[in-house]
This record gives C-alpha cells, sequence and structure tokens, in this order.
C-alpha cells in the first residue's frame, strides 16, 4: 500500500489514496493501529484515507491511531487539500471535504506549485451540552466545574464535529498531561470520550494550548481544538474574535466570525515523506 506522511503543525498522520488504495473496510482499525505505532509501524497520530465521494470533492475517512473512528481534524483536513492538490487530484484551489456526514470548504494557497497553507471554514461551533455531548444539567457548559482525580476545574464545552473541554490555567508547559488527560478523556460526564484543551490566556489575542486528544494522547496540535479553544475564549470574556493559538507543533490562526457563527482556521499542511508498505 502507498501512503504520504504529511502533517500540520506536528498533528501527523498517514494518508492514504482510498481510491487507488482498496483496504477492506472491517480491516482498517487493526491496519491502522500497525501503522501508527511509532516503533513499529510508520508512526503517526493515526491514518488518514482520502476518497471520492458523490457530495463534496473529496472524502475524508479519518481514524485515530487506536483504530477508532473519528469526526474531524482540522490539522489533517488541511492536509487532505495538500495532498489532492499537490498530486493532481484536483486543480482547483476552493475544495470540499466530507467527513463523516459533515462537509468543510477549504482555500488552499500556493507557493511555487504546491498548497503551503489551507484555510478552513471549520463551520459553527456546537454548544447544546447534549449535542457536544456532555452531561450538564445545563443547556450550554460555560465555566462549569469538573471534578477530575480528587481536583476541582473549570471547563468549557463546544464541538467542532468532535467534542472538546476547554480547561483555563495559569500555566500548561509543566502539566502532567500523562495523569490528567486520560482523567479527563474517560471521565463519566463525557458518553463518547473527549478532546480536553488546557489553556494559557497571554493577550486578548493570542493564546497557548496544549492537547490530549481521545484515542490518541497528547499530540503536537490540534485544529479542531484550537478552534473550540477560541470559541471558548470568546464566551469566556478572555479575548478577540481572532486568536493566534500557540501549539507545541506551532501557530494556527483562528477566527470565529460572530455574525455568521462559522469559525475559519488558517495553518500550514507539510509533506514529510512517501512511501510503500506491506499490509
Amino acid at each position: 500500500m502507498k501512503f504520504t506522511k504529511m502533517h500540520g503543525c506536528g498533528n501527523d498522520y498517514i494518508y492514504v489514496d482510498g481510491g487507488a488504495e482498496k483496504v477492506p473496510q472491517d480491516q482498517k482499525p487493526e491496519i491502522v493501529r500497525r501503522l501508527s505505532d511509532r516503533h513499529f509501524g510508520i508512526g503517526g497520530d493515526g491514518v488518514i484515507f482520502i476518497n471520492p465521494s458523490n457530495e463534496a470533492d473529496f472524502e475524508m475517512e479519518m481514524y485515530n491511531m487506536d483504530g477508532s473512528r473519528a469526526e474531524m481534524c482540522g490539522n489533517g483536513i488541511r492536509c487532505v487539500a495538500k495532498f489532492v492538490y499537490d498530486k493532481g487530484l484536483t486543480d482547483k484551489t476552493s475544495i470540499s471535504v466530507i467527513s463523516c456526514g459533515k462537509i468543510k470548504y477549504l482555500e488552499l494557497s500556493v507557493q511555487d506549485g504546491k498548497v503551503s497553507t489551507v484555510k478552513v471554514n471549520m463551520g459553527s461551533p456546537i454548544l447544546n451540552a447534549s449535542d457536544i455531548p456532555v452531561i450538564s444539567d445545563s443547556d450550554q457548559v460555560i465555566g462549569e466545574r469538573i471534578e477530575t482525580g480528587d481536583k476541582l476545574y473549570e471547563m468549557t464545552c463546544v464541538s467542532m464535529g468532535n467534542p472538546h473541554a476547554v480547561i483555563f490555567m495559569d500555566q500548561v508547559s509543566e502539566l502532567p498531561m500523562e495523569e490528567i488527560g486520560p482523567l479527563f478523556e474517560n471521565h463519566v460526564r463525557f458518553p463518547k470520550r473527549i478532546n480536553t484543551e488546557f489553556v494559557k490566556v497571554i493577550d486578548r489575542e493570542h493564546v497557548e494550548m496544549r492537547v490530549w486528544e481521545r484515542g490518541t494522547g497528547e499530540t503536537l496540535a490540534c485544529g479542531t481544538g484550537a478552534c473550540a479553544v477560541t470559541v471558548a475564549c470568546v464566551l469566556n470574556g478572555l479575548t478577540e474574535n481572532a486568536v493566534t493559538v500557540k501549539l507545541l507543533g506551532g501557530n494556527l490562526q483562528i477566527q470565529w466570525d460572530r455574525e455568521a457563527n462559522l469559525v475559519y482556521m488558517t495553518g500550514p499542511a507539510e509533506t514529510v515523506f512517501e512511501g510503500e508498505i506491506a499490509i
């Protein structure tokens, strides 16, 4: 099977042309786990199959490194755009990509014939607690207390097609992520588990973030997480509507257009290497 290793701000996935490589559907979870292993496989935060689609220009079929399906990945979808343009699967610089039934619209910036950055219309944030989902007595979870590991935190929950809990903190650089990440991910209040962002607000236009992704662990970046963080910042009155989100792997530019209720994400997409592996 031919593959391409790509990353957006260090959030790395293995990309496969699903139109050319025929992988049995029931075997994909095990193949994903094997390929994602950083010691015995190619290594990555998961695998993304890029498939033909009747509803959009392309389909993004995304799996976490543990073999579970994921609804959306902001860094991943930017790399999908670079993959299809750089490989000549499209010559358009405005494309649509569907993932788990939801279509996103992307604008590609091209330099020297290759995609360098991508702006994604990530759609409207979902704030209704039952739709995220998060168990709460309130319709929306904004600055609500949650107890994990005998400690109290305040969380704001947002879905950007996948669920996020945003936790504001005084510092994030020295967090014991391997300890607290799983406590949030598997907390009883999150029926479908949760991606958790730990955020330090630097000023009204800059924040610093670390993320624990369900099914993967800590990653260097999370595009949907950066979008959720920006929405949470605005809801809590902490920042402007346009924010630079500093992640371990780089920066993303996020804007929440409150009038249209749409979130836009702009960031890089890079190819690391290509190869072929027996499956």
